[in-house]
């Protein structure tokens, strides 16, 4: 039985009333790591991975949330809203949702929601932004509140960033609601104009190698790195002062300023310049559908953020070195904030199957822990289900 039927009927069999019923995918992003913050440009698409919601309205003064997938349930009542603490802090992402609609000024009547999918845990594919994208078009649907895309997507980072209290950028939520089948999407972070761009991998598969590393650095050497990159601005803007951020700095001027820049700096400066270029001519790329070209830029995005950036980590290391190596691999980089997560590839169709056994092996010779393999497609964003 297919995520849709499942969700439906545990959703009529515990509120016993019939839903609406909304798919919200996780997303990829084939390249353009830390440029967001940067307000450069970066180049995700939404992916089958997927959580099916099931929302209907109620008339018993609470909002009722049931999570299929790890069998937990939470009822609130409007007046008693609170960051939930432990194994129920899942709520949260949900219930910062219904609090960023209301302070656009609507009110949220009462609702029952049962949710669940396939999304991988840990692995980086922001299931964070599905669920709060796929709960806040339910209510746009049963609500009738007509707010658009892009207010659905800023409503839904808002909730990330000020109720859970995770200061993320707006790609993820962007991806999720706009994504488009077979393309990604150029999205400039300065001022969120977009294009989509075709992904025709016709003799390739899109395959995702999940570390199962999560290591404890991640959110402080992010944090870290954000920081350097406001300096590096700081110290070039006192020579130029047209410069707001690095889309502002291009390889002249950095090259102008270099011995200005602490050499670390310089290193974190010099990437993103070379990333957002790097965005650029992936989309070039794809319009001459080049795929040779877009997978060469990933082996060159990913030797940035090891050597360059820093914030990669041995696993992810070791299989991006290992892809490199397989004539099936064409494109390979670790992908997401860093220090664990996933590395995306782009492998041959006919090579999928004896790749992921080969690497499988030699990842648990290295690291003696599993590697997770997720052939994934890339489909349209969060949408009702008919």
């Amino acid at each position: 039985m297919d995520n849709i039927s499942v969700i439906t009927r545990k959703f009529v069999s515990h509120f016993h009333s019939q839903p609406v019923v909304v798919r919200s995918p996780a997303r990829i992003n084939l390249i353009g790591e830390h440029t967001d913050y940067n307000l450069g440009y970066v180049l995700p698409a939404a992916i089958d991975k997927e959580i099916i919601f099931a929302v209907a309205p109620n008339h018993v003064g609470k909002y009722r949330f049931f999570a299929h997938d790890i069998d937990k349930y939470v009822e609130i009542s409007p007046e008693q809203i609170s960051q939930q603490k432990g194994q129920f802090a899942w709520a949260n992402y949900l219930l910062g949702v219904v609090l960023q609609i209301q302070a656009l000024g609507y009110e949220v009547p009462t609702f029952d929601c049962a949710f669940g999918g396939d999304i991988p845990k840990g692995a980086g594919l922001s299931s964070s932004a599905a669920l709060e994208c796929g709960l806040a078009l339910a209510l746009n649907q049963i609500f009738g509140f007509e707010l658009d895309k892009l207010s659905l997507v800023k409503l839904s980072q808002k909730a990330e960033n000020e109720f859970v209290g995770v200061k993320c950028g707006i790609m993820d939520q962007f991806a999720n609601t706009f994504g488009k089948e077979n393309h990604v999407i150029r999205l400039d972070c300065k001022d969120l104009t977009y294009q989509y761009f075709p992904l025709q991998l016709t003799d390739y598969q899109l395959l995702l190698l999940d570390t199962g590393v999560h290591h404890s650095l991640a959110s402080s050497e992010y944090n870290t790195r954000r920081k350097q990159c406001e300096e590096g601005v700081s110290i070039l803007s006192y020579y130029e002062p047209h410069i707001q951020s690095l889309r502002d700095v291009n390889f002249s001027i950095l090259d102008k300023y270099s011995d200005k820049l602490p050499f670390t700096l310089w290193k974190r400066c010099k990437f993103v310049i070379e990333e957002n270029e790097r965005v650029q001519d992936v989309c070039n790329a794809l319009q001459n559908n080049d795929i040779l070209q877009v997978g060469k830029k990933m082996f060159e995005s990913h030797y940035g953020l090891q050597y360059e950036y820093e914030v990669s980590c041995i696993e992810l290391d070791f299989l991006a070195e290992f892809s490199a190596n397989d004539s099936n691999i064409i494109g390979a980089r670790m992908m997401g904030g860093g220090f664990g997560g996933c590395t995306i590839n782009l492998v041959r169709k006919q090579g999928v199957e004896a790749f992921s056994a080969k690497i499988k092996e030699a990842y648990f010779s290295y690291t003696s822990k599993e590697l997770k393999v997720y052939a994934v497609n890339v489909v349209n964003g969060t949408s009702v289900v008919s």
